[in-house]
């Protein structure tokens, strides 16, 4: 068998995805991503384990073309509007936590061993957080909107810019892996590439992207196959004026940012995106040798531990010490609790420039694999782990948070009909149908945007979520007969990580005596929340149909 795919490319291509198909539902079934199969498949592919990859020109051809696509993809959120209006909390944290990341982890590289040019890149590899990983599990938690997802993706886009700076001085510095005793002229060369490289894209973007666009977007096939063009061609074309292929697919994203289709193009490429990935960790795996790791496993245990929780507790302190509460600092800090697959990218090209090792970039794929794996269930039950820590974070919380604080009110004496946690769609319709009719209401949303719109029609309206049992206490309880929540529950069911048992858990904990009512969006979820307590469980899509099925059966009768 196993000279069959020795002998023919299209048996090690079947090989590898069927590899890669088995990790992955290994993977799903412990509640990992996808970039830990990737890697986990780069290394069973390699010489090391089961050495199934022979096509290596081939493999490492589409790696390539992988990391322009994610660059590319990259440089699409770069929009040079969305830059200006970064919000100063997330610049300063951002920023705050690349530069003691770096440079906290460069003394720890020292103190292991590293000598100082592996310590500087293995520092600047820890700064970079899975723009992947936080958003999927942000978008599957319901908390991208949040205030703390909110100041997490923040951080990704101001990482974003530190990809770019990086990319860019290894460029520059990987004339000294040319072999040319005149840098200066090199240099001028490059910035003379990169000048005009970065007019190309400024006059495109400017007169060009959208008009063009607006075209090719007629046909959405050709939409992908030229979007997918343009990235290799800015990445052959920097790569031709003596910068990375890497900056030039970055670049083209950038050309690309401004564009009212960019959205459009993310959707259509992310598929692709994951999948040529695969490769450029099978071309990973191929490079790295297991028997050297064993002497790699201290160092990498400890950069993981300061990942894992010095990473966290530096972006506590940064939000702590700006005025914010010790939860929103603890929630968000999680976010950058990994390394993400540019730090690999990043360490390969100094291995490509010859800066590095394979030792090294085996080191850093370890630390990978370890705080990928470990963030994913950080992040999954970050309010359980909250609880369990609260009380060791508090000397990082300011005695008066000012960021978070409500405008002062009188709310313990006011008497509400109703308190509605959460203003989606299904939360608003309720809150705007109950407010005509005359009800008295609060409402309740974890997006501060949210609240100061319905504060601005004049309706008592709080930040806050259902897994505050702080703030829970500052409601005014005992005069209010219902409690709604309409916040959809996580995947992973009723759990102590559901919004919804918690909020119950916590209205009682303080003396609630009224009615709750809970929607549920899934059938057989009712005699669970039935046997919790909750009055009334709304169903909003069994509601709709049933109502809409009676207004049906009226307008029939009547014609």
């Amino acid at each position: 068998m196993l000279e069959l795919i020795r002998e023919n490319p299209f048996y090690e291509l079947t090989t590898l995805l069927a590899l890669a198909a088995l990790v992955g539902v290994i993977g799903q079934l412990m509640r990992q991503p996808m970039i830990v199969g990737f890697i986990a498949v780069g290394v069973l592919a390699g010489p090391s384990v089961l050495n199934i990859v022979h096509s290596a020109d081939s493999v490492a051809l589409l790696a390539e073309l992988a990391i322009a696509v994610l660059l590319f993809l990259v440089g699409l959120k770069l929009d040079l509007k969305l830059i200006r209006t970064l919000g100063p909390v997330a610049l300063a944290t951002g920023l705050g936590q690349v530069a003691f990341t770096s440079a906290i982890g460069f003394g720890i590289g020292l103190a292991v061993g590293l000598d100082t040019i592996t310590s500087a890149y293995v520092a600047v590899a820890l700064t970079f957080s899975s723009t992947i990983i936080i958003v999927k599990l942000l978008s599957d938690k319901k908390e991208v909107d949040s205030l703390h997802g909110q100041i997490a993706i923040g951080f990704l886009i101001v990482q974003d810019l530190v990809v770019v700076v990086a990319m860019i001085t290894l460029s520059a510095i990987g004339v000294g892996g040319t072999g040319n005793p005149d840098y200066s002229d090199h240099l001028l060369r490059i910035a003379g590439g990169g000048l005009l490289m970065l007019i190309l894209v400024l006059v495109f973007a400017r007169f060009l992207a959208t008009p063009l666009l607006k075209r090719i977007a007629k046909n959405t096939e050709l939409l992908l196959v030229f979007s997918i063009a343009l990235a290799a061609v800015l990445a052959a074309l920097g790569h031709g004026l003596g910068f990375s292929m890497e900056l030039g697919g970055l670049l083209a994203g950038v050309a690309l940012a401004s564009t009212p289709y960019r959205e459009s193009i993310v959707s259509r490429l992310s598929s692709l995106r994951d999948f040529l990935l695969l490769f450029f960790f099978i071309s990973l795996g191929t490079q790295l040798d297991l028997s050297l790791l064993g002497e790699q496993l201290i160092p990498a245990l400890v950069f993981s531990l300061f990942v894992l929780i010095g990473n966290p507790l530096i972006v506590v302190i940064i939000m702590g010490w700006m005025g914010y509460r010790k939860r929103t600092g603890f929630l968000a800090g999680l976010t950058v609790a990994q390394i993400s697959e540019f730090s690999l990218i990043f360490v390969a090209m100094g291995v490509t420039i010859g800066h590095l090792t394979n030792e090294v970039l085996g080191l850093v794929t370890l630390v990978g694999l370890i705080t990928i794996a470990l963030s994913v269930y950080m992040i999954t039950y970050s309010h359980s782990l909250y609880l369990k820590l609260e009380k060791w974070l508090t000397p990082f919380e300011r005695r008066n948070p000012y960021r978070e604080s409500q405008p002062a009110q009188n709310t313990q004496r006011k008497s509400y009909d109703a308190i509605i946690y959460g203003l989606g769609r299904f939360g608003s319709e309720i809150a705007e149908t109950l407010s005509e009719q005359g009800y008295s209401l609060a409402v309740v949303d974890f997006n501060p945007d949210v609240v100061q719109k319905w504060n601005k029609r004049g309706i008592d309206a709080f930040y806050g979520d259902a897994c505050d049992p702080d703030f829970i206490e500052h409601l005014p309880l005992s005069h209010t007969h219902w409690i709604i929540s309409t916040l959809p529950r996580h995947e992973t069911g009723l759990t102590h990580e559901d919004p919804s048992r918690s909020l119950i858990s916590a209205i009682r904990h303080h003396g609630f005596e009224g009615k709750i009512a809970l929607a549920s969006y899934y059938p057989g979820e009712k005699q669970q929340l039935d046997d919790l307590g909750v009055d009334l469980v709304l169903m909003p899509f069994k509601d709709a149909a049933a109502q809409a099925a009676h207004i049906l059966t009226r307008k029939s009768e009547n014609d």
